[in-house]
């Protein structure tokens, strides 16, 4: 068995791993007061996807997809009732474990930084390895530091998992998008319609629209790294990059500009919502409404840094 081989076996396992959690969740469902059909559906499916998507034609994996946005639009997915937890147990373990609850949380992406700084060869470690990979080690950690029952630790992943809700699909999902667009020729379409609009050469403008579009299109989708490939192709390219613009400062510049947009959007659900919906925050834009002043400052900061680096005064 060859390396690249081997790796995507261990992407597999960790796919498995993620469907094996949302069909427990799903279980769980069972036991809600309201929903519990639609809770269990969604959940199930969404692990065999995980599981076994690999081996489902995309007819079927679509076909799953749209039900699972039915069961989210008709209101049919749940988070079931949990135990509640005391005051004065969450201060007794605050108490007890103090900085210390902090250390898995940063494995996990520290673990997962340095997994995928290795290479065998030629070879590259696939990032669902590196992430899984991190967030194993996480666990693994936390179950020394803490020592809890197994069986609560099940009760909370599922707890966790059903307050994120259909937040959880976001990512995959605009990821997803972002390459459709890209193939469907979305940033042509960006292109032609900006250049009857902005006059070829005038670099000014074309910042501050490709700084614009990062911000507008990330709120869209959701993801500046959707957004990217498709505002970069259309905009940036053409109309800053042809005519001088530094690939490294105008690309990096145009990626966190993205990131403004990412503070304002309910679409970010993993930044934005999920939070919210964890700490049960009533408001659940909340983060957002406090984001926004600091988002437009950093977005202005952006324009000024790229008209700077670039040469224009």
């Amino acid at each position: 068995m060859d390396l690249k081989t081997f790796f995507n076996y261990l992407s597999e396992i960790i796919y498995v791993l993620c469907g094996l959690v949302s069909i427990s969740t799903a279980i769980r469902g069972l036991k809600n007061e309201k929903a519990k059909i639609g809770t269990f559906l969604f959940w199930f499916l969404l692990g065999l996807i995980f599981i076994l998507g690999k081996y489902i034609p995309y007819v079927y994996t679509g076909g799953m997809l749209i039900v699972l946005g039915l069961i989210t639009v008709t209101n049919q997915l749940k988070m079931g009732k949990f135990a509640d937890i005391s005051a004065e147990f969450k201060i007794a373990q605050s108490r007890k474990f103090g900085n210390l609850i902090f250390i898995p949380a940063a494995l996990i992406g520290i673990s997962a930084f340095l997994i995928l700084q290795f290479k065998i060869g030629t070879t590259a470690i696939p990032p669902a390895v590196g992430i899984g990979g991190g967030a194993i080690i996480a666990l693994i950690v936390a179950l020394l530091i803490i020592k809890p029952n197994l069986k609560e630790t099940n009760e909370d992943s599922t707890k966790l998992l059903m307050q994120t809700g259909a937040a959880a699909l976001l990512p995959q999902l605009l990821a997803a998008l972002g390459v459709v667009f890209k193939e469907a020729g979305v940033g042509n379409v960006i292109a032609q319609s900006i250049s009857s609009v902005v006059p070829s050469g005038n670099i000014f403008l074309g910042i501050i629209i490709y700084a614009i579009g990062m911000a507008v299109f990330t709120m869209i989708m959701g993801n500046a790294f959707a957004a990217f490939s498709v505002i970069t192709a259309g905009i940036g390219i053409p109309f800053i990059l042809k005519h001088g613009g530094n690939p490294a400062v105008i690309g990096a510049l145009g990626m966190t500009a993205g990131y403004c947009g990412t503070l304002m959007t309910p679409m970010a659900a993993n930044f934005n919502i999920v939070p919210a919906s964890i700490l049960e925050i009533k408001d659940k834009n909340a983060m957002i409404k406090t984001q926004i002043p600091m988002a437009l400052a950093l977005f202005v900061v952006h324009i000024i840094l790229m008209l700077l680096l670039f040469g224009i005064k």
